[in-house]
C-alpha cells in the first residue's frame, strides 16, 4: 500500500484535521490530529486507528503503523 492509499483509509473513517505519514512500503509512522480522539487515552486512539484500516493490518498489507495521536487541542499546544 501507498502513503496516499493509508492516508485515504483513516480519513474516511476518522474525521481528521491532519494527518502525516511516512514510511518504506511496509513500516509506516502517523501523526494523527482528530477530535475523535477527545477523552481518550493513547490505546483507545490507536484502536479507532486501527478500525479504520480493518483487514489491511491482519492480512499484512499494512505490516506495521507507529503512530502518535493528538486530539486539535494538543496538537495546537505543540505547534505553539
Amino acid at each position: 500500500m501507498t502513503a496516499d492509499q493509508i492516508r485515504d483509509l483513516i480519513a474516511a473513517g476518522l474525521p481528521c484535521q491532519h494527518i502525516e505519514l511516512e514510511g518504506d512500503g511496509r513500516h509506516w509512522y502517523a501523526t494523527i490530529v482528530s477530535a475523535g480522539f477527545e477523552g481518550l487515552r493513547a490505546i483507545q486512539r490507536h484502536q479507532k486507528v486501527y478500525a479504520t484500516l480493518g483487514s489491511k493490518m491482519q492480512t499484512d498489507e499494512v505490516h506495521a503503523l507507529s503512530m502518535k495521536t493528538f486530539t486539535p487541542a494538543e496538537w495546537a499546544a505543540l505547534q505553539a
